[in-house]
């Protein structure tokens, strides 16, 4: 089961069914969250909520940190496997693993050593900067459980088989929602029983992750130094690039909601709403990034390069159909979820305005995620940092500070979607511009003498042992 499966066949199919399923694994996760919000409403105390509310800022910064690697897992072993050396991927895996959990492991020590600067960073004060802590104290320490199930799902993903990474992160949030009704109202432990049921959740996602890696996939191997040490260098070379991409969001974000505290607990709990109704209204598109990733990089090593392209065009074609898709079901519901909130003042408003226009200008985020992915596995993954970087410093700060001051707390949603939309029609220019380029290098390569191409089909031939 090593084979290349997305060298040939339909790629707008491969594309779907990546997606798709990696999408029921992610809005598992985000349904949980989505249902602990819900929960914790319904306790009727709006401390509560804005804690839920900063605390996920800032657990999407810690999160972040796991996505980069998991999407150097992605890329190496999809490569490896394009390139048809079977064990050079499971080497890698075994590396990204190890080197994954350790750098996971120091991370998640220095947040929670910082943990009530950040919260203060992000515009929390007095019992709900406290109960934020609280909930962040006991949830940060499983960052590098997070990470096996992450990148152990992107390694499953890599090899195609999507039904098993998604099945990891289903079993894992069906885990988290078993139990918060139990923690949260049968205990009576409220907040902390919200932290606990996702810490044992992390638990069981990273063992549902790792198990079919053993099971399908010749498992991994154990690491020696020099081989650690030697694939270190092309992790830390995706890596490090996708992790400084990826905390460019939660930087953003965290701007976003300083910003809304300006306007009230009442206002960032309606933000924290938008912000749970996100991922689960477009979880496919939170999961394309690394659903085509595998495909980009299994053609790309390959040398199919129209095959690249055409995996490129696919992807913003779904991406346009899952936002309208999304956006019709938003505008028809927002009634009903803003009954199920209790929503009033700022949280109403800002309800119905996510799921009236805001939802269609989701598209320049899916081509921001399509665009990346892109970078990442095409060799040039700093692209990605530039661009996310430039989206939510440039394309959030000016834009979130103009909105708030023409509109107040609806103005910050519509800055940041308008900055969105800015940095999504760069990103998409500067694709296209990528992939003439490495069309170009092809046609040369093929040019090139002889001599040139058996040289280096046999220093492959060599990097592949």
């Amino acid at each position: 089961m090593d084979q290349a499966k997305f060298l040939q066949g339909n790629l707008f199919r491969h594309i779907a069914v990546m997606s798709l399923t990696s999408s029921v694994g992610l809005m598992a996760v985000f349904a949980v969250d989505f249902i602990d919000m819900i929960f914790i409403s319904m306790l009727g105390k709006d401390e509560l909520a804005a804690a839920v509310g900063y605390a996920g800022a800032i657990l999407f910064f810690t999160t972040s940190f796991n996505i980069g690697v998991a999407i150097a897992a992605g890329a190496l072993v999809a490569r490896a496997l394009g390139e048809g050396a079977a064990d050079l991927a499971r080497r890698r895996a075994s590396s990204t693993l190890a080197a994954g959990v350790l750098f996971s492991a120091l991370f998640a020590c220095l947040v929670w050593l910082n943990l009530d600067v950040l919260v203060s960073l992000i515009g929390a004060a007095g019992q709900t900067h406290a109960l934020a802590v609280h909930y962040l104290s006991i949830i940060v320490p499983t960052l590098p459980l997070l990470l096996l199930g992450m990148a152990g799902g992107a390694i499953l993903r890599a090899h195609g088989a999507a039904r098993l990474a998604m099945m990891a992160t289903v079993i894992g949030g069906v885990v988290n929602a078993a139990l918060d009704p139990v923690l949260i109202f049968g205990f009576g432990w409220e907040l902390t029983g919200a932290a606990i049921a996702s810490a044992i959740a992390r638990v069981v996602m990273a063992v549902c992750a790792l198990v079919p890696i053993f099971r399908h996939f010749g498992g991994l191997v154990r690491p020696v130094l020099g081989d650690f040490f030697a694939d270190l260098r092309p992790i830390l070379a995706i890596a490090l690039p996708a992790i400084l991409t990826q905390l460019a969001t939660p930087v953003g974000q965290a701007y976003v909601t300083r910003s809304m505290a300006e306007f009230g607990e009442e206002a960032v709990a309606g933000m924290a709403i938008v912000a749970r109704m996100t991922p689960l209204a477009f979880g496919t598109l939170f999961a394309l990034s690394g659903a085509i990733g595998p495909i980009l990089g299994q053609n790309y090593g390959a040398g199919q390069h129209d095959r690249v392209r055409r995996t490129f065009h696919d992807s913003m074609l779904f991406t346009g159909l899952v936002v309208l898709v999304a956006a019709l079901a938003l505008f028809v519901l927002r009634p009903y979820i803003v009954a199920l909130f209790s929503a009033t003042g700022h949280s109403k408003t800002l309800i119905f305005l996510f799921c009236g226009p805001l939802a269609l200008a989701y598209f320049f985020n899916g081509a921001l995620f399509v665009a990346n992915a892109c970078f990442n596995n095409l060799g040039h993954p700093f692209y990605s940092t530039w661009l996310n970087w430039g989206r939510h410093t440039l394309g959030t700060i000016p834009f979130v500070w103009g909105g708030a001051v023409l509109w107040g707390a609806p103005g910050v949603l519509i800055g940041q979607a308008v900055g969105g939309l800015v940095f999504g029609i760069g990103a998409l220019v500067l694709v296209r511009k990528v992939m003439s380029e490495m069309e170009v290098q092809a046609d040369q390569q093929l040019k090139a003498p002889l001599f040139q191409r058996q040289a280096r089909q046999i220093a492959l031939l060599f990097a592949r042992r």
